[in-house]
């Protein structure tokens, strides 16, 4: 258990002190008390619950302001948030790049085998959404539990140019937001500085929150490449981490040379002539640095899984993308949701107070 407001557990002092100031009163009740020659008639005459039913009015009260005072703290309770009630945002990087053989038949291929795998194993009522992104991030799906609609979209998806990591990102967290009234929409982007790269950094230190504070929902980033444009995927993770939410990030693909062989289902209406197949050379195809393109950014996909308390993985080729989407789950299901309690302790305290008037007028009517 936790405290939103632990300096209000100060007030508790109070309970004590009121406790020895009835134990003071009692007593020098007893010192003006009338003297009588017969003790033992006086007794007999009282019964005998009554010694302690005037006790139990004023316990009630003490316990009652006890209770009241635990519940200025706002106390929370942490519980176990079962798989079924976490939002999963897919991210994948549709990237011309993607279409790289050196992963058979191409990444493309591959990624969208196993992110259909990925959805067909979840539990029923997880919500999944699908987020796509290349020069632009574009939510295709919005966190659903129709996993056919999921599997449609996932096979539909289509390449081109530009690998907005941090784009993306923020738009996988409006998506959360669509879902869980807890997580705020991201609006306008962090205040950041333009790069060399022509992407953006985060003016301001990051920061992690807390393990127990984080939200069910979970955003899944797969790329095989660097960012190219836009605000930073450090700037968009802060982003995430303000609002409680992690990022698993995947990096895909090998260092190896290999043609960009692209279907024409997965050029989409950017499809060069009519040939059903466009290739490019190997090493030679479409993206900044010498017409190559670009390699995974490790150390970036790294820093954002550790600053929102997520985890990086790495796959080099279709089997063991697999192998990460199905560890996904497990690092998910196990997850903490913290809960406010006060209002249980304000109504137990009501109840409390109610019993002690209650009591203390049925006990102390006149006759």
């Amino acid at each position: 258990m936790s405290f939103t407001w632990p300096l209000a557990l100060l007030g508790l002092f109070i309970v004590p002190l009121l406790a020895l100031g009835y134990v003071w009163q009692l007593r020098r009740r007893r010192k003006n008390a009338v003297v009588y020659s017969n003790v033992a008639l006086v007794r007999t005459a009282i019964p005998a619950r009554s010694r302690w039913r005037r006790h139990v009015p004023v316990a009630l009260l003490l316990g009652s302001v006890a209770t009241l005072g635990f519940a200025a703290a706002r106390p929370r309770v942490s519980e176990t948030v079962p798989l079924g009630r976490t939002s999963i945002i897919l991210t994948l990087d549709v990237s011309r790049s993607m279409c790289s053989t050196d992963v058979t038949p191409n990444r493309m291929s591959a990624a969208q085998a196993a992110a259909k795998a990925f959805v067909a194993d979840q539990p029923k009522g997880t919500r999944i959404g699908l987020v796509a992104f290349a020069g632009f991030a574009q939510e295709v799906v919005q966190p659903t539990t129709n996993k056919s609609d999921l599997v449609n979209a996932i096979d539909s998806l289509t390449t081109g140019r530009g690998t907005v990591i941090g784009a993306a990102t923020l738009r996988a967290l409006d998506a959360i937001a669509e879902v869980n009234p807890d997580v705020q929409p991201v609006g306008n982007a962090p205040a950041s500085t333009p790069t060399s790269s022509g992407s953006t950094t985060p003016s301001t230190p990051t920061s992690t929150p807390a393990k127990s504070d984080y939200v069910p929902d979970i955003i899944v980033l797969l790329t095989d490449g660097a960012n190219t444009r836009g605000i930073s995927p450090v700037a968009a993770a802060q982003q995430a981490a303000d609002r409680h939410v992690r990022i698993y990030t995947i990096g895909f693909g090998t260092t190896q040379l290999a043609p960009i062989v692209c279907t024409r289902a997965q050029l989409g209406s950017d499809a060069f002539g009519e040939d059903p197949n466009f290739q490019f050379p190997a090493g030679a195809g479409p993206g900044p640095g010498g017409g190559r393109f670009r390699q995974i950014d490790e150390p970036t996909l790294q820093k954002v899984a550790d600053i929102t308390g997520g985890a990086y993985y790495h796959a080099e080729d279709a089997g063991q993308l697999r192998d990460v989407f199905l560890k996904l789950p497990r690092r998910v299901v196990l997850q903490h949701e913290r809960h406010e309690i006060s209002s249980w302790f304000v109504g137990i305290g009501a109840m409390l107070a109610l019993a002690g008037i209650g009591l203390s007028l049925l006990w102390n009517r006149s006759p």
